[in-house]
């Protein structure tokens, strides 16, 4: 055992208690407008949001032996916890319940008078989601991060400073992971569009809507509306166009608008929302439908009526009014999102962002990495620490779910030339549905490019399809031929058998 001196041993209680003063600095500061002083807290690292991004970023800066804070308004977790992928999960755990409910008498079962309590179901999402809650805090105190409660507003100081209820907070990092909300119409451009609620709004509802109808076309809309269906409410999605997932592969556009349609999703193609208005029976949703295909056509109003849930799922928005960022000349795009490099830095040194309110992958595991290595780069050196953005994978919750990754047969046609693209795709049914009267299809799909067939692209939609992506998408990731495919031994009976089996 090594024995300190007396000289060490001072040494160490003073690098203590000069760790101790660094964690909670003070500066005082003259007021331009008086003889009075405020007082600003310094830290190595200011993180605006705890939500996934800003949280992991915190922890990891933490752990680095930065002194931290986190500045939060609301509950700890952002989006994905309270609003959004933890909860939604849950929901949609409830309505694959319901689904295997329709195909219990097929497997020999007898279930009959089978009742769904929404109530209790939102209360025990709701102890889950606070039961999360509490775990964020307890970490962010383990790892001696300080927490403040409130809205952080950039200041005028000749130092990045924000100032929260009155106090102010500096450090020569600050992070902006604020995150996003759900964009809504206003009066203006639909008349009674306050009368519907967002993906927020839908988390508060204290019971299961009998009439619901559901605005917008991308995975939110789908996920929502494939949810409420299940679960026994009567569901309109309206859209826009033909088809929901636009922005994915063809394959998964085209037979998850079959599937929504095939599983009792009332859906309105072409179509948009005129207005809404109240009555004693609920909402009526008056909706105009045009089809573009057909130039002479005239357009035709309808309206669906005695609607209990309208909900709009028109997109998602950054999070950064009454930030003042301006001040601090934070570049931001049209749309309000803070423009970062590939090493999250916005065009003020010492001021990053990470998430969605920088509106580029808005995924929950793409901000926690984001903030990781934004973290490691800042606290440990690694000057060449950042997100690979290529090749995420994603999983939409839809009935039945779809998981994707890399390239769509379009993206790698527009980057390699359709000669270099090769295409393998299969459609069947899985064999759970063999003996159900239920029937549900699954499709995939690998887009390979080159002489070698590298694999750039998976896209699939069937039973199982969230969880099996993740395997899958390290080997794109590893840069995998369809040769390596080739080459694995199939796991019989499944699904995902059928990716090393391609012909």
């Amino acid at each position: 055992m090594a024995i300190l001196t007396q000289a060490s041993c001072c040494l160490i209680r003073r690098k203590q208690l000069f760790s101790s003063f660094r964690r909670h600095a003070v500066i005082r500061r003259s007021m331009a407008s008086g003889p009075t002083s405020t007082e600003t807290t310094r830290f190595d690292f200011l993180v605006i949001g705890g939500g996934s991004g800003g949280l992991a970023g915190a922890r990891r800066a933490s752990e680095l032996g930065a002194a931290t804070a986190v500045i939060e308004s609301h509950k700890l977790g952002g989006t994905c916890v309270n609003v959004g992928c933890v909860p939604k999960k849950v929901m949609w755990n409830a309505a694959v319940h319901a689904e295997y409910l329709h195909d219990h008498g097929d497997y020999g079962y007898d279930v009959e008078n089978v009742r769904f309590s929404w109530e209790t179901l939102k209360a025990k999402r709701d102890a889950y989601v606070g039961h999360l809650n509490r775990i964020y805090r307890n970490n962010l105190d383990k790892a001696k991060i300080q927490t403040i409660q409130g809205h952080a507003r950039f200041t005028n100081d000749p130092e990045p400073t924000v100032e929260v209820n009155g106090r102010k907070y500096t450090a020569p990092h600050i992070l902006i992971a604020t995150g996003g909300q759900p964009s809504v119409l206003s009066e203006a451009e639909v008349p009674g569009a306050n009368l519907g609620v967002t993906s927020d709004g839908f988390f508060e509802l204290e019971t299961l809507p009998k009439r619901s109808v559901i605005v917008g076309a991308g995975y939110i809309a789908v996920e929502l509306a494939g949810i409420l269906s299940t679960l026994g409410s009567k569901t309109s999605l309206i859209i826009r166009q033909t088809g929901v997932l636009r922005n994915f592969d063809s394959l998964i556009s085209t037979n998850c608008t079959k599937e929504l349609q095939n599983s009792g999703v009332d859906l309105w193609k072409n179509s948009q929302v005129k207005s809404v208005c109240k009555t004693d029976k609920g909402l009526e949703v008056t909706l105009v439908t045009k089809d573009p295909e057909k130039k002479n056509d005239e357009e035709k109003i309808r309206t669906i009526q005695e609607v209990d849930c309208l909900l709009w799922a028109i997109g998602r928005q950054p999070n950064t009014s009454g930030l003042n960022i301006g001040e601090m000349g934070v570049d931001t795009d049209e749309k309000g999102h803070i423009i970062v490099d590939e090493f999250q830095n916005t065009s003020r040194p010492g001021i990053y962002g990470v998430g969605d309110v920088c509106g580029r992958a808005l995924l929950t595991p793409v901000a926690i990495a984001a903030g990781r290595k934004l973290a490691h780069r800042l606290f440990e050196g690694k000057k060449d620490s950042k997100l690979d953005y290529s090749c995420i994978p994603t999983v939409v919750f839809s009935h039945p779910p779809i998981g994707t990754v890399g390239l769509t047969e379009e993206e790698a046609i527009k980057s390699r030339g359709k000669e270099n693209v090769k295409i393998y795709r299969t459609s069947f049914t899985p064999m759970y549905h063999a003996i159900t009267s239920r029937k549900s299809q699954c499709v995939m799909k690998l887009v390979c490019v080159g002489k070698e067939e590298k694999v750039v692209g998976i896209h699939m939609q069937g039973l199982g399809c969230d969880e099996m992506l993740q395997g899958f998408s390290v080997a794109i990731k590893m840069g995998a031929t369809k040769a390596d495919f080739d080459k694995t031994v199939a796991i019989h009976p499944t699904s995902s058998e059928e990716f090393v089996t391609m012909r």
